[in-house]
């Protein structure tokens, strides 16, 4: 179970189907309540209305026995008087819920009031006149805070759930209370009911069409999901299988393959491509590093054995110093080669202050032919390694050179730059770049005893990188050879 959902497409379908349950389960809450709320609204728009005609037929003095609205079928009516006692009921009505009374059948009193009650017995003498008109000047003002003159029905309704049982049918229902003063009667209040049937019928018709639909939706949303997915992650299985033939391999010139569209996994193949090209032109510099490294140190530790071996035959014809020099040669050798392998590992240089006026002059001292025209100019950095590069730049500009080398120091902008020019035959542009790399000779002709074993220009441009600058070949106005180093000045206190 956790390598399925340790997957990208298992974690991106069970998301999809989480997101779009909670999605349908919010969308069908609200629908349903909002549909119940309706339905709700309508019983009991049509309670009210059933209520009111009841009340109007009360205002008008129409008898309980004559009243309409108690014989509506399955309808449940209650007439409640002042006191909370029941006058008048629906037909058949057994049992009832969410009203001011739970009777179903009217007192005796009431029963008596509704058999003597006949509007033809309405007299017109002047002391019932009297008694009507003092109804008609007091208004009733009850608890509710609403007051009604006679004949008046009150405005505003009240609603509550309850259920009623009319002929051993038992439903709920949606109940509206609707005040009324009568002119022969006093103040009643009529309770009438609309059924919740149709309302509780369609509730359970979405919730079964929910509970029956989300299942199949979100069945449907997962698998699309998971189809959709396998097939944008795809080329990722492609790279990753291709990345793992490499590294059993260990077959650089291998490449991942590379969708074709635009996306971020078709970025991802072309970056692990050219990642895999810098790593492979790395590895084969290395090759070429070990490679030509063995090579030079081969010959002055052959020379230096050859020597030594006929020194110890031969005792008188030992060449000391040709050997010496051959140690030399090796000891300068195994610094240079000891110097790149520090750079390659990111060492970075000491953060001191140097003259680069003062340097200049310091290493082209003792040199024949070398003149320096300086002004300071202050950097940071390793004052040995940064002599390092001046006295591989002299070194290479005099073996160059017919009769001078010319050192150059000035200031431009925020860069400090140094100037190594010679009056030789100088450098073609094609070659410009290609002498800064290892062990590069551009005469193969010349003896490695007067050309070097070629590092020095390539630990020269080094260490300018590694001091944030430049190190360039160009042409010189002599027609010579000319190396420009650009370091960046020492920022002022």
């Amino acid at each position: 179970m956790s390598r399925l959902f340790g997957s990208v497409r298992a974690r991106a379908t069970l998301g999809a189907v989480l997101v779009v349950a909670v999605a349908l389960v919010a969308a069908g809450t609200a629908v349903v309540l909002s549909l119940r709320s309706n339905l709700i609204g309508e019983a009991g728009t049509e309670a009210e209305r059933s209520a009111r005609a009841v009340a109007a037929e009360l205002a008008a003095r129409t008898p309980y026995d004559r009243l309409s609205g108690l014989d509506t079928e399955g309808r449940p009516v209650q007439i409640v008087d002042e006191d909370g006692r029941l006058v008048a009921g629906s037909e058949d009505l057994e049992r009832i819920t969410g009203t001011t009374t739970a009777e179903v059948t009217p007192g005796p009193s009431a029963s008596a009031a509704m058999a003597d009650d006949d509007p033809d017995d309405v007299r017109d003498d002047s002391g019932d006149d009297d008694f009507r008109h003092d109804d008609a000047r007091d208004d009733d003002d009850d608890d509710s805070g609403e007051s009604l003159k006679v004949g008046e029905i009150a405005r505003d309704s009240t609603f509550q759930n309850g259920s009623a049982t009319i002929d051993g049918d038992h439903q709920d229902y949606r109940f509206a209370s609707v005040e009324v003063r009568t002119p022969d009667r006093g103040r009643l209040t009529v309770h009438a009911g609309a059924p919740l049937a149709a309302e509780q019928s369609a509730v359970r018709t979405a919730l079964t069409g929910m509970l029956i639909g989300l299942p199949v939706l979100l069945g449907v949303v997962a698998g699309v999901t998971w189809l959709v997915t396998g097939r944008a992650l795809r080329p990722v299985e492609g790279i990753r299988r291709e990345m793992a033939a490499i590294t059993a391999s260990e077959d650089l010139a291998r490449r991942v393959p590379e969708p074709a569209t635009h996306d971020e996994i078709a970025r991802l193949a072309r970056t692990t491509n050219a990642t895999l090209t810098a790593l492979e032109a790395s590895v084969e510099r290395q090759r070429r590093f070990v490679a030509d490294a063995s090579h030079e140190l081969r010959s002055p530790i052959a020379s230096l054995r050859t020597q030594l071996e006929v020194a110890a035959a031969h005792p008188e014809l030992l060449d000391l110093d040709g050997a010496v020099e051959d140690t030399v040669r090796l000891q300068q050798l195994a610094a240079d080669l000891l110097l790149l392998a520090r750079l390659d590992a990111g060492e970075r240089p000491a953060d001191a202050p140097v003259d680069l006026a003062a340097l200049a002059r310091e290493e082209a001292a003792g040199r024949p032919g070398v003149t320096v025209h300086a002004e300071p100019a202050e950097i940071t950095g390793s004052r040995g390694q940064l002599g390092r590069v001046l006295a591989n730049l002299l070194d290479n500009a005099r073996r160059h050179a017919r009769e001078r080398v010319t050192v150059t120091v000035r200031r431009e902008g925020a860069w400090a730059v140094l100037g190594v020019a010679d009056d030789g035959e100088g450098v073609a542009e094609a070659d410009r770049e290609r002498i800064f790399e290892r062990f590069v000779r551009l005469d193969a002709a010349r003896s490695r005893d007067d050309g070097g074993a070629g590092l020095g220009l390539a630990i020269a441009r080094n260490v300018a990188v590694r001091h944030g600058g430049t190190l360039t070949a160009g042409a010189a106005p002599a027609g010579g050879a000319l190396f420009e180093l650009r370091l960046p000045l020492a920022r002022s206190g």
